[in-house]
């Protein structure tokens, strides 16, 4: 298996569980929070896309795929159109509300194609490159890489502990 065989199923198991997790779930049960201080399964799935979104396309040197494509419109959120989730309080994360499951698996799609896109084209001797000095020690590409993978992982995780509550 090559770098970017590996990294392109360690994606895609990320993309294929946050739609197996928003299949067949009205927007409503989207939105549901299970507590005053808990994340909607609507907010965990844009987050985790976001996230992927922000952080590839910066090592990638790329646009974002929320602005580019026009996604932020699309969501009609009430956030900057850099914002990633990180850091949301309560009150800011009941507001990522959803007209349905295809908007939220769209923008996923959309950014799984751009992830893609660039991982394919990585070799082995990519993954040392620094992409962060704000670190110590600096962080690597393939840090950087393994990070988003975790993180989206635990979301996608989290979402559907979500969804088995309300008996999705």
């Amino acid at each position: 298996m090559t770098l970017a065989e590996l990294l392109t199923d360690a994606f895609g198991r990320i993309r294929d569980g946050a739609h197996e997790v928003v299949e067949g779930l009205a927007p409503q049960q989207l939105g549901h929070r299970p507590g005053p201080r808990s994340n909607s399964i609507a907010w965990v799935v844009w987050h985790l896309a976001r996230v992927q979104d922000d952080h590839v396309a910066e090592v990638a040197g790329l646009e974002q795929v929320w602005t580019s494509q026009g996604w932020h419109e699309r969501f009609g959120l009430p956030f900057e159109p850099s914002d990633t989730g990180y850091g949301h309080s309560p009150d800011q994360a009941a507001k990522v509300q959803v007209e349905s499951g295809e908007v939220l698996t769209g923008y996923l799609d959309a950014v799984h194609q751009q992830t893609l896109g660039y991982v394919e084209g990585l070799r082995d001797a990519d993954l040392d490159r620094v992409v962060d000095t704000r670190w110590d020690p600096p962080v690597t590409l393939g840090t950087r890489l393994v990070s988003v993978v975790n993180d989206d992982q635990q979301h996608v995780g989290q979402a559907a502990y979500v969804r088995g509550l309300i008996g999705g």
